[in-house]
């Protein structure tokens, strides 16, 4: 039977929809969390942004207001969250760093209070144009995917939460079919597998999912055998994604608009393509200018989401399962241009959309049944939105 805090918090929702009404479609976070820090990063190139722009989210609302702006890192485009919650990393997606042909990564120490963040250090990312980061599971290590390089590497964390020297590197080889685009390898994305034993790294220039052991005591990357997954050529795979269930995983390719599911054998590290589909309508695959950016999959394991450049959609679709494989249930206009990546909340309510060249955050509301989306009446100026992140506040 429910409890006398649970019936209350249910009637504060109903009362917060009756109030509110369908079309602002307040979310309702499910972790007792009623704020959150949204981190946001950008491009400061051209001068409209200045570097990591802070806001706060009320989960009954969706309202986003801004909080403050981290200034001194130069493209600050990707970011990632610490499991501690303590600290937040971000790339310098750069080809100079202090005179060596790399990008940067660099630490911040987040202050729970208010969400603002302190500078700690910054390092090599050894390759140039690092655009894609994240954290392994034991919170030990940075691995970062450079593009312009088309390699990825390991930096190890110190107890303070600043970053130590790169530990391991990788320089990809090779090329697929597309001269003008695939003309070596450009390590577009890297992930962590939910057993923190293998490192994925999707690699647009060579239509590969290259797998490596992951020694995360020693910071160390080593090629797997197999080696790695191919996609079609020409389909330029850009992130990648787990399944909670660790069964299955998903690549969205950037070239050819297209989604990989594969099934995951988690002993051996090995993907197997089990399905192919497009992110897009059939009638408008002869648009010019599109592309795809983010994948992610729903905290319940039931939805995937990705994005849509150009046709400046969010695709959804249903994940079974029992398979792994994808229905199409809908694609929802982002409101805005260029939909660079967008963020699931940790509770599954919201989904936030970054549109890169209309300087906007848009936030829609997610059915949990259906998976459908809903834009609420909440919209953030942000310039150049590339990456978000979130954390309970206080």
């Amino acid at each position: 039977m429910p409890t006398t805090s649970v019936l209350a918090s249910l009637c504060l929702a109903f009362a917060v929809l009756m109030a509110v009404g369908w079309n602002s479609s307040p979310v309702e976070a499910t972790d007792g969390a009623s704020e959150y820090y949204v981190y946001v990063g950008t491009y400061t190139r051209g001068g409209k942004s200045k570097g990591i722009y802070i806001l706060k989210m009320d989960m009954k609302t969706g309202k986003l207001t801004p909080s403050g702006v981290a200034e001194g890192i130069e493209n600050p485009s990707f970011l990632e969250i610490h499991p501690s919650g303590k600290y937040l990393y971000a790339v310098s997606e750069i080809a100079d760093f202090d005179g060596q042909k790399a990008g940067g990564v660099y630490a911040l120490k987040i202050n729970r209070k208010d969400g603002s963040l302190k500078l700690l250090n910054g390092r090599s990312s050894v390759g140039p144009g690092p655009c894609h980061l994240t954290i392994d599971a034991a919170g030990k290590n940075v691995l970062v995917a450079n593009y312009g390089g088309g390699s990825v590497a390991c930096l190890p964390l110190l107890a303070s939460g600043g970053l130590e020297e790169a530990s391991s590197f990788i320089q990809h080889e090779g090329s697929s079919v597309n001269a003008r685009r695939q003309s070596g390898p450009h390590a577009h994305s890297i992930n962590v597998s939910p057993d923190n034993r293998f490192a994925v790294a999707a690699d647009l220039g060579l239509d590969k999912i290259l797998v490596y052991a992951f020694d995360a005591n020693n910071g160390k990357l080593t090629p797997h055998d197999p080696p790695f997954a191919k996609v079609a050529p020409g389909a330029g795979p850009r992130h990648f994604h787990f399944h909670p269930s660790g069964k299955f995983a998903y690549v969205i390719n950037e070239m050819d608009l297209t989604v990989n599911a594969f099934s995951y054998n988690a002993d051996k590290g090995e993907l197997t393509t089990i399905q192919t589909i497009s992110t897009i309508p059939d009638a408008d695959r002869g648009q010019r200018g599109l592309s795809t950016a983010e994948v992610r999959v729903h905290p319940s394991g039931k939805f995937l989401f990705g994005s849509n450049r150009g046709h400046d959609t969010i695709v959804v679709y249903r994940i079974n399962q029992d398979t792994g494989k994808l229905t199409l249930i809908e694609n929802e206009s982002t409101q805005g241009q260029t939909p660079r990546n967008f963020f699931i909340d940790p509770t599954g309510a919201c989904l936030l959309a970054e549109n890169q060249s209309s300087d906007t955050i848009v936030v829609f509301r997610i059915d949990q049944e259906s998976g459908e989306l809903t834009a609420t009446n909440h919209i953030a100026e942000i310039p150049s939105p590339v990456c978000i992140r979130m954390l309970p506040a206080g």
